[in-house]
């Protein structure tokens, strides 16, 4: 029986008793430590392949000692240009032996149970001396069809999305609110805009002036006149 298993960032095929060389492990020496990352399982020819891992699956083994490998030079150079750099590493290493495979029935952290009541969070005096501020409201949605208020010299579709979420989605919704108040609707809109022409402009629309608003719009510059 072998298994293809990841551990520590590799992945390794091991067999029961084998010795198998590791980056370091935080593991102490003579510790049991257990790799749950296992890919494929192969059990007398029955083989099992995860995806990608297989539940229940683990590879159990225990941490004979941590040493260093052996030393690497890795030099540069470059042609004509006098550079020359050598350097050696010596990669940090662990050495385990695998003591089983599972197959099934690896142990995992049981989920914590949950609480049919959450414990009351103590309040200091400065929390209970805050004034509570109240949710603000959502204005209701507006029956019927919405409007193109994009029709409206000024009005981008920013702007427009930003209306109807307030409750203004039709031309007669614009033309019976206060400029001041569409200004402070779209505060955040970034840009320039005056509203002072939108629900006179919005009435000649409600009315189906079309004729009348396009010779008026093309007098208008961004809706101001």
């Amino acid at each position: 029986m072998y298994a293809i298993v990841e551990m520590a960032g590799q992945q390794f095929k091991v067999a029961k008793d084998q010795k198998v060389y590791v980056h370091r492990l935080q593991t102490e020496e003579g510790k049991k430590v257990t790799f749950d990352k296992v890919l494929l399982l192969d059990d007398n020819g029955n083989v099992t392949v995860g995806a990608p891992v297989i539940s229940g699956g683990a590879v159990e083994a225990k941490v004979v000692k941590h040493l260093r490998g052996d030393k690497v030079i890795v030099f540069k150079k470059k042609r004509r240009k006098g550079y020359r750099v050598k350097n050696g590493h010596r990669q940090s290493l662990t050495e385990i032996i695998v003591e089983s495979i599972v197959a099934k029935g690896a142990k995992k952290a049981a989920p914590a149970k949950a609480k049919t009541e959450a414990p009351k969070k103590a309040t200091t005096p400065k929390e209970e001396a805050a004034p509570k501020v109240a949710p603000v409201k959502k204005a209701a949605p507006t029956k019927g069809k919405a409007d193109d208020l994009k029709k409206i010299e000024g009005i981008g579709p920013k702007i427009a999305s930003t209306l109807v979420e307030a409750g203004i989605a039709t031309f007669a919704d614009l033309a019976k609110a206060k400029p001041a108040k569409i200004s402070e609707i779209i505060a955040e809109v970034r840009g320039n805009h005056v509203t002072d022409t939108w629900p006179k402009q919005a009435k000649l629309a409600a009315d189906g002036k079309w004729d009348e608003l396009k010779k008026w719009q093309d007098e208008l510059d961004g809706g101001k006149a």
